[in-house]
């Protein structure tokens, strides 16, 4: 596959390169005019203007001028476009023609054309399904920071952020970091990291400046769009080079504010450029450069989630909890009890002591009397603040190019390359600093009005990335063993509450044995709180410290070595190249067939595991496996009762190597009524394919040995052999044997209503209900094989399918409102909830969503034809309980993992200089500085504000 793909790029590109020496040859005619605004008579720069039917063009200038090339015959039509305008035609009879033309503007609602919800160009408000769009219009409005944001400013739409430039995106439930349940496409291109199987953002995607359109579509789309679309899918598009062509460019600066942070306020600077260029009307390109640079969001719950020694998340602390696991405190995880730890330091004399009073009182005795009391009990080690071993140097850079030949006037060619690269981190099972890593998508593509051919790859490469808590725990292991540690920290306190113990106790025998041992007891107990701080601090003395050489040189060594390790130490290294190699095509036959729209497509997809063999099994041969995907789809649309009602019904096959075929239909209905008034129903199902590391990771942990879910994984390790207890059961002391069922893919059947309306040219309506069934869910077990010996007892993670169907519902509503000169006024509202919770048991559905979330805006877009325009959104979002592997396993149980609720003022205002075709825009989000966290171990994010300037926007 990866020859084929490496071919298919050559070739195109020779082809390309040649057909360009050819279009200078061909004689070319020159239309030359000018576009003003009708209201105001100002010259207007940046509308489209591209001949009808072959979509080659150009657009104004500063002036409003524009000169376009053309080979087609005369006479011809130009169309004009411009966001926030009406579309307006006009005929050519020859190149001698001077235009001079008019657009009115616009605010009638709903007019926006919509490409994701059905594969082919139908209005917003005739989608079958729910669909969200933000044009340039909207995105220029935006007060959100980047384009990115303004996702979070939709109704419905979940967000989490877990760094500056790492932001999942979530619609209707089952939220979580990485989300693998969301499927994003950049031109086409499936935007995941192949072998995390999630997008990390927008780290590597369109740059702003490129970014022609967004199109959301919440909810199940699996039957037209295969793995993964399960809870939604985001396309995003880039600007054609033929219709937006020149020189862009925007500087962006600004700062991140928030007092929990080591320096509360810190600068940001984003910059990027975009050039795009047409040779004529067949030969077009464009180039784009980003880069942005910050000191990232932080980190910083300390709170105490191991619930050790009676302490709750509140109230436990460092000083005065032994067993102290801070959320965002790494390297104190593992937990060892101090009856078990002073035993081998105290039995011996104290047996001794027992022997010498001829039995008077008996060893045990002695020991329960020297003991703590059970609050405090369990020690861990001292841990490091996240600050202390994450980088937070945020960079990303973005590199951009394409090249781009019409065949014809309907038929054109694309050669495309998008390379990312840059710092962050992302939180799964552990806070994970994604340093200097990178990922290219390639693609070669030929499309028309009724097709496209596409081959594409992704590349994945992790760079210097590493585990944040892996590296302290590491850093720990570096300076000092754990076996070592705690036999200091024991014998430090046995020796100390020994020697006290034996003193009074002697002192006090001619009281009699009982009064001496009550007496001895009560010294020891009097001291403990200072045995147990001179025990730690002695066990951490010469403790690496933050900053120092000694502690970068440990961390250093830690972050250079693969995860696991080996017996020269701990390794936090995450090693990933994995590939994706895709083929894929659609037809649209509605030219050839006319009783009904009918599309087929399909596609292939490969993906090449690459961890140098530190993160995925291997097979008899020791290489890492080939995961091969296909799957195929038909959909026919059908207008009846004079075109008011349409009908669509879909039907996809998927196919993975692992995993039985899946069938995803889709039937949907929209009935028209009034000229602008739609109802929809929908029957829609998903699905999602286990991710990669789910079916393939074979990494041993501190904690525990994590397998994929695939079959030859238990066998490999003897689980469908011998005695295998859940810990659940060995907790609760008996042991069950545990029986696995069937490892599937995750399902969805989604049922909707929902009605799209404008009332009066001036009122959008958008509301909508859903219920959905979850089959399959795919959980985690941890499980127990005993051996010979208790003490070393092997624990595996493995992840399993849920036996329960998980049920939701929710509903949104939103308003836009155009008001007279220019101003709009708008919300959202939207309403989700998990309906059978309690019926799961101890499964952990990990739902992560807010039942109530809504937002409210206004503003205008250009105050009194000022150029003036200004943007105010208020935001707020329910508390709701987070579940996720990093969320200690107490917590999780015990449903502690609250999000607090929160809201948020986002406002901006910006002036547009028409003819230095500049604008400036100042702005914030979080304007009041109200402090939050989307999800669970999360960074706590303040206030970002900004100004930028931009030229040719």
């Amino acid at each position: 596959m990866r020859s084929i793909l490496i071919k298919a790029f050559t070739g195109c590109l020779v082809l390309l390169l040649s057909l360009t020496q050819v279009i200078s040859a061909q004689t070319a005619a020159t239309i030359n005019g000018t576009v003003r605004d009708k209201s105001s008579g100002n010259v207007m720069p940046g509308v489209t203007v591209s001949v009808k039917g072959a979509s080659s063009g150009t657009i104004t200038g500063s002036g409003g001028a524009f000169s376009l090339k053309t080979t087609h015959a005369f006479p011809l039509t130009l169309v004009f476009s411009y966001v926030g305008y009406k579309t307006e035609e006009k005929e050519v009879a020859s190149a001698t023609d001077r235009l001079d033309l008019a657009l009115a503007s616009t605010e009638i609602l709903g007019q926006e054309v919509v490409v994701a919800a059905s594969r082919t160009q139908e209005s917003i408000l005739q989608s079958p399904v729910s669909i969200e769009k933000l044009d340039a219009r909207a995105l220029r409005a935006s007060p959100a920071p980047s384009a990115y944001d303004a996702l979070a400013n939709l109704k419905g739409v979940e967000m989490s952020t877990q760094s500056l430039t790492f932001k999942s995106v979530n619609t209707r439930g089952f939220n979580s970091n990485g989300n693998t349940r969301v499927l994003q496409l950049n031109d086409g291109m499936d935007n995941q990291a192949p072998g995390l199987n999630f997008a990390v953002g927008n780290m590597v995607g369109i740059p702003e400046l490129d970014l022609d359109n967004m199109e959301l579509i919440p909810g199940a789309a699996s039957a037209l769009y295969g793995p993964n679309a399960l809870n939604g899918i985001l396309l995003m598009t880039s600007k054609n080079p033929f219709q937006y062509q020149g020189l862009s460019a925007q500087v962006k600066t600004g700062i991140l504010n928030d007092n929990g942070r080591t320096t509360a306020t810190t600068g940001y600077y984003d910059a990027s450029v975009r050039y795009a260029h047409a040779f004529s009307d067949k030969v077009a390109f464009k180039l784009n450069v980003g880069y942005l640079q910050a000191k990232d969001w932080q980190a910083y719950d300390h709170r105490d989630q191991s619930l050790a020694n009676g302490h709750t998340l509140a109230n436990g602390t460092r000083a005065n909890n032994e067993g102290y696991n801070g959320v965002n405190v790494y390297g104190d995880e593992n937990t060892v009890n101090m009856y078990t730890g002073l035993q081998s330091t105290l039995m011996p004399q104290l047996t001794a002591l027992a022997a010498q009073l001829g039995g008077a009182v008996t060893a045990q005795q002695l020991y329960d009397a020297i003991l703590p009391p059970k609050n405090m009990s369990n020690v861990t080690r001292t841990g490091y603040n996240e600050s202390d071993v994450v980088d937070y140097t945020t960079k990303n850079l973005k590199l951009n190019a394409a090249l781009h030949y019409r065949i014809t006037s309907n038929l054109e060619a694309i050669l495309q390359g998008s390379y990312g690269a840059g710092t962050t981190v992302y939180t799964g099972a552990d806070r994970y600093s994604l340093k200097n890593f990178n990922m290219g998508q390639y693609k070669v593509e030929l499309k028309s009005p009724d097709f496209y051919v596409r081959l594409y790859t992704t590349q994945e490469r992790s760079g210097d990335s590493y585990a944040g808590g892996t590296l302290a725990s590491g850093i720990n292991e570096a300076w000092k063993s754990s076996q070592q540690w705690y036999t200091e920290y024991f014998g430090t306190y046995g020796i100390a509450a020994g020697t006290l113990f034996q003193n009074t106790f002697k002192n006090n025998l001619g009281q009699g044995p009982a009064a001496a041992l009550a007496a001895a007891q009560a010294a020891v107990q009097a001291q403990q709180a200072n045995f147990i701080s001179a025990a730690r601090a002695n066990a951490d003395k010469g403790r690496l410290l933050p900053g120092t050489p000694e502690f970068d040189a440990a961390a250093d060594k830690v972050k250079n070595k693969a995860i696991p390790g080996d017996a020269s130490g701990v390794g936090a290294k995450f090693t990933d190249k994995t590939n994706l190699y895709q083929a894929e095509f659609m037809y649209n036959f509605h030219n050839l067939i006319h009783f009904a729209e009918i599309l087929v497509g399909g596609n292939y997809r490969r993906y090449a595991l690459n961890s140098e063999k530190t993160l995925f099994a291997v097979d008899d041969n020791g290489k890492e496996f080939r995961i091969n995907e296909y799957g195929g789809y038909l959909q026919i649309m059908k207008k009846l009762v004079d075109d008011h009602l349409k009908l669509t019904g879909s039907l996809r096959y998927d196919k993975n190597m692992n995993f039985k075929g899946q069938f995803s239909p889709r039937l949907s209905a929209v009935y028209t009524f009034l000229g602008t008034q739609n109802i929809r129903a929908s029957y829609q199902t998903g699905f999602r394919i286990p991710h990669n590391q789910d079916q393939y990771i074979d990494l041993v942990t501190p904690q525990a040995h994590l397998i994929g879910g695939l079959p030859f994984l238990r066998e490999r390790y003897g689980l469908d052999k011998g005695p295998l207890f859940s810990l659940q059961s060995v907790q609760a002391g008996a042991p069950t044997q545990y029986v696995f069922r069937e490892f599937l893919p995750e399902r969805i059947q989604a049922y909707e209503i929902g009605y799209k309306a404008v009332i009066a040219k001036q009122l959008l309506i958008d509301a909508y209900i859903y219920k959905n069934d979850f089959k399959n869910m795919n959980g985690t077990q941890v499980l127990v094989q005993p051996t010979n010996d208790p003490a070393v007892n092997k624990i595996f993670s493995v992840p399993v399918s849920a036996t329960q169907v998980v049920h939701s519902w929710g509903w949104a509503l939103g308003l836009d409102y155009s008001l007279p000169a220019n101003f709009t006024a708008g919300g959202n509202v939207s309403f989700n909830e998990l309906t059978n919770e309690k019926d799961l048991g101890s499964f952990l559905a990990m739902y992560n969503t807010p039942k109530v979330r809504y937002s409210l805006n206004f503003g205008n877009r250009n105050i009194a034809n000022s150029n003036f325009a200004f943007n105010i959104l208020w935001k707020w979002q329910d508390s709701f309980v987070w579940q996720s592997s990093f969320v200690g396993p107490n917590v999780n149980a015990a449903g502690l993992s609250e999000i607090p609720a929160y809201g948020t003022l986002d406002a901006m205002v910006s002036k547009f200089f028409p003819k230095a075709k500049t604008t400036v825009k100042v702005g914030a989000a979080n304007l009041l500085n109200k402090k939050y966290v989307q999800s669970w171990g999360n960074p706590t994010v303040g206030t970002q504000a900004y100004i930028s300037l931009g030229y040719n926007l």
